[in-house]
């Protein structure tokens, strides 16, 4: 057997068994019968194994021809979908965010349609978990952290704005029966707790020893957008982010009820690999991204100088 064998031989083959016939593989590649017969014949002398029996004018697998058609035909088949692929590529860039849940549906949902106006020719690929992305591996290029700390070798870190930390809840609550217009009044009310925030309900008691909080009683989320969920259904009283609930105090779905109780907290990161980090793309959403969050500060900043005494 020669160590190389004819590409032209190889895909008359592939044609030949995947349609089972010499001549619709040769009306597929725009050549006579009689040439993929020939093509056939030379692999067939090169691979000094024969891979067709010829029955009359019919033709069939031998053997060994059926186990190189299988290993011929997949092959061919993943060359296809490669060549899709690079072509759809080639159309559109794609660029790979991963972020955690809470910032994901949020805050970065909402405004990846606004994105897309303003970047038609970069796609978003976006992933969610709470466990970081290994950006070593390339599938990665931007992730966005929640209390990221120092970025791992080879990658930088930006911090996102602080994150307001304020109590929240629905405005049928803090009016209704045991009205919440101080931090004491939260005594009589339950406890919505976040559990993988930076800061809990425990932190802010610390600052506000005078009331008496049960801080063992209460649901508890391991994610901040179910805890916003919770407090916009009524069930307490939750202790989050600004940040991620912005769009529920915007539309009036939850409300401040004392806006001069809130602590800062450095939340987010944005990290991406030192190498990778003046690439178009990522360069371009970072800049946007970073817009956007001073947009979101600036409104945070004068929705609490506003919320003070609003609802009471």
């Amino acid at each position: 057997m020669q160590n190389k064998v004819s590409i032209k031989s190889i895909q008359a083959f592939e044609a030949a068994a995947r349609l089972g016939s010499f001549a619709l593989a040769a009306e597929e590649l725009l050549v006579t019968p009689s040439a993929v017969s020939h093509q056939i014949k030379l692999l067939e002398d090169q691979l000094g194994v024969a891979l067709f029996h010829r029955v009359h004018r019919a033709v069939v697998l031998t053997e060994g021809g059926r186990d190189y058609a299988m290993e011929v035909i997949a092959a061919f088949a993943r060359i296809a979908d490669a060549t899709r692929n690079v072509a759809a590529a080639g159309s559109s860039a794609v660029l790979t965010v991963h972020s955690t849940p809470s910032f994901a549906s949020q805050w970065l949902m909402r405004r990846l349609a606004q994105f897309g106006e303003t970047q038609p020719d970069l796609d978003i690929r976006l992933h969610a978990s709470l466990a970081p992305a290994e950006l070593n591996k390339g599938i990665v290029d931007i992730d966005i952290r929640y209390n990221p700390g120092p970025p791992p070798a080879g990658a930088v870190m930006v911090p996102f704005p602080d994150d307001v930390i304020v109590p929240m809840c629905a405005p049928a609550l803090a009016r209704g029966l045991k009205p919440i217009r101080q931090p004491a009044d939260l005594a009589q009310h339950t406890l919505i707790h976040s559990e993988v925030t930076i800061v809990g309900w425990r932190d802010w008691a610390k600052r506000h020893r005078k009331v008496r909080l049960d801080l063992e009683r209460g649901p508890r989320f391991d994610r901040s957008f179910m805890a916003i969920s919770a407090a916009v259904d009524g069930l307490g009283v939750c202790l989050d982010s600004l940040l991620l609930a912005e769009q529920e105090l915007r539309t009036g779905k939850l409300i401040i009820p004392f806006a001069d109780e809130f602590m800062r907290v450095q939340g987010h990161g944005f990290v991406t690999l030192r190498s990778r980090m003046d690439l178009p793309k990522i360069r371009i959403f970072r800049e946007w991204l970073f817009e956007e969050l001073a947009e979101t500060t600036k409104w945070a900043e004068g929705f609490i100088e506003k919320a003070a005494g609003t609802w009471r």
